[in-house]
Protein backbone atom coordinates (compact mmCIF):
# COMPACT_ATOMS: atom_id res chain seq x y z
CA UNK A 1 0.00 0.00 0.00
CA UNK A 2 1.48 3.27 -1.04
CA UNK A 3 0.33 5.11 2.46
CA UNK A 4 -0.67 3.11 5.50
CA UNK A 5 0.36 4.68 8.91
CA UNK A 6 0.51 1.17 10.38
CA UNK A 7 3.54 0.32 7.80
CA UNK A 8 5.16 3.21 8.14
CA UNK A 9 5.24 2.65 12.05
CA UNK A 10 6.05 -0.92 11.37
CA UNK A 11 9.10 0.42 9.58
CA UNK A 12 9.85 2.48 11.88
CA UNK A 13 9.25 5.89 10.38
CA UNK A 14 6.74 7.24 12.47
CA UNK A 15 7.71 6.29 16.12
CA UNK A 16 5.56 4.68 18.83
CA UNK A 17 5.49 3.70 22.17
CA UNK A 18 6.83 -0.45 21.02
CA UNK A 19 4.99 -2.91 23.21
CA UNK A 20 6.23 -6.18 21.73
CA UNK A 21 7.95 -6.82 18.24
CA UNK A 22 9.21 -9.73 16.71
CA UNK A 23 9.76 -10.83 12.61
CA UNK A 24 5.87 -10.89 11.76
CA UNK A 25 4.37 -8.45 14.37
CA UNK A 26 4.41 -5.60 15.97
CA UNK A 27 2.49 -3.95 19.54
CA UNK A 28 2.01 -0.65 20.29
CA UNK A 29 0.33 1.70 22.54
CA UNK A 30 -2.59 3.59 20.72
CA UNK A 31 -2.09 7.38 20.72
CA UNK A 32 -5.63 7.90 21.12
CA UNK A 33 -6.44 5.28 24.07
CA UNK A 34 -9.79 4.16 25.24
CA UNK A 35 -8.05 3.40 28.32
CA UNK A 36 -4.71 3.10 30.27
CA UNK A 37 -2.61 0.74 28.23
CA UNK A 38 -5.02 0.48 24.98
CA UNK A 39 -2.51 -1.32 22.34
CA UNK A 40 -2.94 -2.44 19.10
CA UNK A 41 -1.39 -5.26 17.67
CA UNK A 42 -0.26 -5.34 13.84
CA UNK A 43 1.20 -7.69 11.45
CA UNK A 44 4.26 -6.33 9.89
CA UNK A 45 3.10 -7.17 6.67
CA UNK A 46 0.87 -5.24 4.99
CA UNK A 47 -2.74 -7.05 5.33
CA UNK A 48 -5.97 -5.18 4.73
CA UNK A 49 -8.62 -7.10 7.46
CA UNK A 50 -7.58 -9.33 10.24
CA UNK A 51 -9.09 -12.22 8.52
CA UNK A 52 -6.61 -11.95 5.31
CA UNK A 53 -3.66 -12.53 7.54
CA UNK A 54 -2.26 -15.90 6.48
CA UNK A 55 -0.89 -16.80 9.83
CA UNK A 56 -3.48 -15.88 11.75
CA UNK A 57 -2.97 -18.49 14.62
CA UNK A 58 0.51 -17.20 14.83
CA UNK A 59 -1.19 -13.28 15.00
CA UNK A 60 -3.73 -14.70 18.06
CA UNK A 61 -1.10 -16.77 19.76
CA UNK A 62 1.01 -13.05 20.38
CA UNK A 63 -2.11 -11.15 20.99
CA UNK A 64 -3.16 -13.49 23.85
CA UNK A 65 0.54 -13.11 25.19
CA UNK A 66 0.07 -9.26 25.33
CA UNK A 67 -3.07 -9.21 25.99
CA UNK A 68 -2.02 -11.51 29.25
CA UNK A 69 1.08 -8.90 29.81
CA UNK A 70 -1.20 -6.08 29.63
CA UNK A 71 -3.27 -7.31 32.48
CA UNK A 72 -0.51 -8.17 34.87
CA UNK A 73 0.86 -4.69 33.60
CA UNK A 74 -1.62 -2.93 34.78
CA UNK A 75 -3.01 -4.90 37.52
CA UNK A 76 -6.58 -5.42 35.88
CA UNK A 77 -9.27 -8.25 36.07
CA UNK A 78 -9.81 -8.30 32.25
CA UNK A 79 -8.42 -6.82 29.07
CA UNK A 80 -11.03 -6.52 26.00
CA UNK A 81 -9.88 -7.09 22.23
CA UNK A 82 -12.13 -6.02 19.39
CA UNK A 83 -11.49 -5.64 15.47
CA UNK A 84 -12.99 -3.00 13.32
CA UNK A 85 -10.52 -2.19 10.51
CA UNK A 86 -12.14 0.81 9.13
CA UNK A 87 -10.37 3.31 10.88
CA UNK A 88 -6.72 2.15 9.59
CA UNK A 89 -6.65 0.24 6.87
CA UNK A 90 -4.16 -2.04 7.98
CA UNK A 91 -5.03 -5.23 10.05
CA UNK A 92 -5.09 -4.61 13.80
CA UNK A 93 -6.50 -6.09 17.15
CA UNK A 94 -7.51 -3.71 19.98
CA UNK A 95 -6.54 -4.60 23.62
CA UNK A 96 -7.79 -2.34 26.18
CA UNK A 97 -7.65 -2.97 29.73
CA UNK A 98 -10.86 -2.41 31.99
CA UNK A 99 -11.03 -0.64 34.94
CA UNK A 100 -13.44 -0.10 37.62
CA UNK A 101 -15.43 3.20 37.17
CA UNK A 102 -14.00 3.92 33.59
CA UNK A 103 -17.21 4.82 32.44
CA UNK A 104 -17.13 2.11 29.32
CA UNK A 105 -20.07 -0.21 30.57
CA UNK A 106 -20.16 -3.17 28.99
CA UNK A 107 -18.40 -2.22 25.78
CA UNK A 108 -15.83 0.08 24.47
CA UNK A 109 -17.24 3.74 24.31
CA UNK A 110 -15.36 4.57 21.11
CA UNK A 111 -15.45 8.65 21.90
CA UNK A 112 -13.95 8.61 25.24
CA UNK A 113 -10.41 9.13 24.26
CA UNK A 114 -7.90 9.80 27.26
CA UNK A 115 -5.50 11.92 27.65
CA UNK A 116 -1.85 10.42 28.91
CA UNK A 117 1.51 12.48 28.57
CA UNK A 118 4.16 11.45 26.70
CA UNK A 119 6.24 10.34 29.83
CA UNK A 120 3.42 7.66 30.98
CA UNK A 121 3.05 6.42 27.53
CA UNK A 122 6.66 5.49 28.25
CA UNK A 123 6.20 4.28 31.45
CA UNK A 124 3.25 2.32 30.00
CA UNK A 125 4.70 0.35 27.45
CA UNK A 126 8.18 -0.28 29.59
CA UNK A 127 5.77 -1.77 32.19
CA UNK A 128 3.90 -3.98 29.72
CA UNK A 129 7.62 -5.02 28.15
CA UNK A 130 8.79 -6.48 31.17
CA UNK A 131 5.51 -8.53 31.70
CA UNK A 132 6.28 -10.04 28.12
CA UNK A 133 9.76 -11.24 29.25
Amino acid sequence: MEYCVFCKIAKKEIPSFKVFEDEKFLAFLDINPRNKGHTLVIPKEHFRWVWDVSYLGDYFEVVGKIARAIKKALKTDFVVSFIIGEEVPHAHIHLVPRFPGDKHGPLIDLSLIQKIKKEEMEDIANEIRRFLS
